[in-house]
């Protein structure tokens, strides 16, 4: 495919271009871009050539809608249609704008997989103190240990103008997602011929900022923790995982522990990491493929290609309505396309290509970041015989209420065996999902995952 990169990108960009051996902070009048040519997280503020990308103005207002009991947001944009939709038929005639992920989902799927095209909406929008740390890091931030952890980081956003892959693969691990997050939410793994068992789950993670005790004049190498809780069904009722997510994972790894119902005991859990199998995904998700990817970088090589403007997953709100039953959505091989939305977008192409000695399943990735949120947005994973093996989407739905970018629902399809995890659907839930809360350190103990886990 003719990879298209775009020929008027930002001072930021050719500056990223031009430099292969910067690593880190930027000089403070480069900085200045930010908030001016550029948004406060470093996205090209103005629109594309054609308008149909339009310029960043803000995004959407905490008032853009309105808040179910239930923590449904209203969709500002319900009354819209696509533009046109995407299908195996007429898919020559987009493929600058679409990637090699998605033109294997159509052809695997041309009978019913659809890409439906909307107009586009820059709807990313984050706390003013967010936007303050993303500047402070920008002329203090450093990498560290071969680019394996970060050096005086505040926050979110670690390399707003980023000079290289890694530092952009930085900003997804670093993105905002509310300080700290608390949902109720149900994933499913069908079968080839859609059947499928919902999982529930009981999720919370909290970023170090949000920890009662946090000193920033000592924070320590713990960036966020995270837990989550197995509700249904009754075979995997009360298991509990743990993590606490270090910024160096080489200095420091992270720490995982797993606490399983039946035998009642927690354990260890170093298996919690790279292409180590995540718990309750039937073996189609390996550790590092949540949230779309997580953990430390060190087993790639990362290349910047640049930046595209691409047609990826945005506003999800459809799917994310209480209108929508689990059946409605979980379809034979995909989502169902009424359910999605897809938007031109710009996005940063990054190439991880597995390090000589190293070892994963997957050989090569490449991720699609979404310039606005730092959020991949696609992604693709080649097997070690350089075979598109398993390709990903994630749906961002902004939480406008609190002006958070929130990655809800993710899939992961396998295009080999037919099947694909989907996980972040809460559309059946009765609990909202609650941000911004600060937590005691004693809430992401071992003891507090025993506790946590009995039924």
């Amino acid at each position: 495919m003719h990879k298209k990169t775009l020929s008027a990108c930002s001072l930021a960009l050719a500056y990223t271009l031009s430099s292969n051996v910067a690593w880190g902070a930027v000089s403070p009048d480069q900085a200045k871009q930010l908030g001016t040519t550029l948004t406060p997280i470093g996205a090209e503020m103005a629109g594309n050539a054609d308008g149909s990308i339009p310029a960043w103005t803000g995004g959407l207002p905490t008032t853009a809608g309105t808040l179910s009991k239930e923590g449904f947001l209203s969709n500002p944009f319900a009354d819209e249609k696509p533009l046109f939709t995407i299908t195996a038929q007429n898919a020559a005639q987009y493929q600058d704008r679409l990637t090699p992920g998605q033109q294997a989902m159509l052809e695997r799927y041309a009978g019913s997989y659809q890409i439906p095209v909307y107009p586009s909406h820059r709807t990313a929008s984050m706390p003013d103190f967010v936007y303050q740390a993303a500047k402070q890091n920008a002329v203090k931030t450093g990498l560290v240990q071969g680019g394996n952890g970060l050096s005086d980081f505040s926050t979110a956003v670690a390399f707003p103008l980023p000079q290289n892959g890694l530092e952009v693969v930085w900003n997804h691990i670093t993105r905002y997602r509310g300080g700290s997050a608390k949902r109720t939410h149900v994933q499913a793994t069908p079968l080839a011929n859609g059947t499928f068992m919902p999982v529930y789950f009981k999720q919370q993670f909290t970023f170090r900022d949000r920890i009662k005790d946090f000193d920033p004049a000592a924070p320590g190498n713990v960036l966020f923790y995270y837990k989550q809780l197995v509700t249904a069904p009754a075979r995997l009722a009360g298991d509990v995982v743990l993590v606490h997510e270090t910024l160096n994972q080489v200095k420091e790894p992270r720490m995982a522990w797993i606490y399983n119902a039946g035998q009642r005991r927690v354990r260890r859990a170093p298996q919690i990491s790279y292409d180590g199998p995540y718990p309750a995904s039937e073996g189609q998700r390996v550790a590092d493929n949540l949230d779309m990817y997580n953990g430390a970088p060190e087993r790639y090589d990362w290349k910047l290609i640049g930046k595209r403007e691409i047609y990826i997953p945005y506003n999800s709100f459809e799917l994310d309505s209480p209108t929508r039953k689990y059946a409605d959505i979980v379809k034979a091989g995909h989502l169902d396309p009424a359910a999605t939305r897809y938007e031109l977008h710009r996005v940063w192409q990054v190439e991880a290509t597995l390090k000589p000695g190293q070892r994963h399943i997957y050989a090569k990735r490449v991720f699609y970041i979404d310039e606005d949120t730092w959020q991949i947005a696609l992604a693709e994973h080649y097997d070690s015989r350089g075979t598109l093996w398993r390709t990903a989407e994630g749906h961002m739905t902004p939480r406008y209420d609190v002006q958070v970018p929130w990655l809800g629902v993710e899939t992961l399809h396998d295009l080999i065996n037919g099947r694909y995890i989907v996980s972040g659907m809460r559309n059946e839930e009765k609990e909202p999902v609650e941000f911004g809360f600060s937590s005691l350190p004693s809430e992401y103990t071992p003891a507090a995952l025993r506790n946590a886990g009995i039924r």
